[in-house]
């Protein structure tokens, strides 16, 4: 045992030691609580910091095959989010119209529904092109040789491609494109090389399809397509308030003719609205419209400047056209 001075220091700092006070059990709660919400914070961090980095580093691209020039490629058109400019450029050569060699700016939103209906097709093989970009001469010189070419294709304003994918069938892809509710759709089983085709305009699709169709492609109704019978399907108020909210513009007013701005002719085309749908038209010419590939074309009545009676007034003209 120690004595003296240092004996008596070595005993005071150990009763010094020994009446710490140690942290009561609230503040030790307190304690790991912090140390807990720090470590999720850290985690939360590391996961968001992880998911842009993937979204950052995405690329999308798409392989095509032009059918007409024989061409095939591979092009990135997007990177970290951002369009490349050198890639989009490429598609805009790729998908000229090949008839005259002339390119244009290609709407880029169509490259991201093409990279989309790509995904969910589940194929390995490129996408067959049968029409990209078309000049208005081309288009012009097609209308003087076909009813089927539109004087305002969405192909003209480049924003419109026809295609097929080789291991997909074109029911799958027509679904496809229908539930992205994101343009026109159309559906061409029986053309020459059968396609599908797609673009950014208004929501539409042609041929009109059944009730019981459609409900095939959206089993719960929620859709902006009107099948046939012009009944909207019960989701469509609820569809229609989201591609509200998604797009951030006014919907395009329903169609129920050929709409002139799509190569529809001998269908009919249809986009959401919100406002009352118009009538359908009488009892006879709708029989006669059921048949595949009838439609309906009416053209507006015009005010004349003369004043004339009601009974030499002219009606609205009526056409009905029907494909082979």
């Amino acid at each position: 045992m120690l004595g003296g001075p240092l004996g008596r220091r070595r005993r005071r700092v150990l009763v010094t030691a020994g009446t710490q006070k140690r942290p009561d059990s609230g503040q030790r709660g307190a304690v790991r609580v912090g140390a807990r919400l720090c470590t999720f914070a850290a985690v939360l961090l590391f996961s968001a910091s992880a998911l842009t980095h993937g979204a950052a580093a995405e690329e999308r691209a798409l392989s095509l095959y032009n059918l007409h020039t024989k061409e095939r490629a591979t092009i990135v058109f997007k990177r970290d989010g951002v369009y490349d400019k050198v890639g989009l450029s490429k598609l805009n050569a790729f998908l000229r119209d090949w008839r005259k060699n002339k390119p244009t700016s290609m709407d880029p939103k169509l490259f991201d529904l093409l990279w989309e209906v790509y995904k969910q097709g589940g194929s390995s093989q490129p996408i067959n092109v049968v029409c990209g970009y078309r000049s208005p001469e081309t288009n012009a010189a097609l209308r003087r040789r076909s009813k089927g070419v539109a004087s305002k294709s969405q192909h003209v304003l480049g924003k419109a491609m026809d295609f097929y994918i080789p291991g997909v069938s074109l029911s799958k892809l027509r679904a496809i494109g229908l539930r992205m509710q994101a343009g026109g759709v159309g559906f061409y089983p029986s053309s020459g090389s059968p396609f599908v085709h797609m673009d950014t305009g208004s929501v539409r699709h042609w041929p009109r399809m059944t009730r019981s169709q459609l409900v095939a492609v959206f089993p719960q109704g929620k859709t902006i397509h009107v099948p046939s019978d012009g009944r909207p399907l019960p989701g469509y108020a609820e569809a229609l308030a989201a591609y509200k909210a998604r797009k951030g513009a006014p919907v395009a007013v329903a169609s129920f003719g050929p709409d002139d701005d799509e190569d529809a002719s001998g269908s009919i085309t249809v986009a959401a609205a919100d406002v009352p749908l118009p009538r359908l038209a009488p009892a006879r010419i709708r029989r006669i419209c059921r048949l595949p590939g009838a439609s309906i074309a009416s053209s507006p009545r015009r005010r004349s400047t003369s004043a004339a009676s009601p009974r030499n007034r002219r009606p609205a003209s009526m056409s009905i056209s029907t494909r082979p």
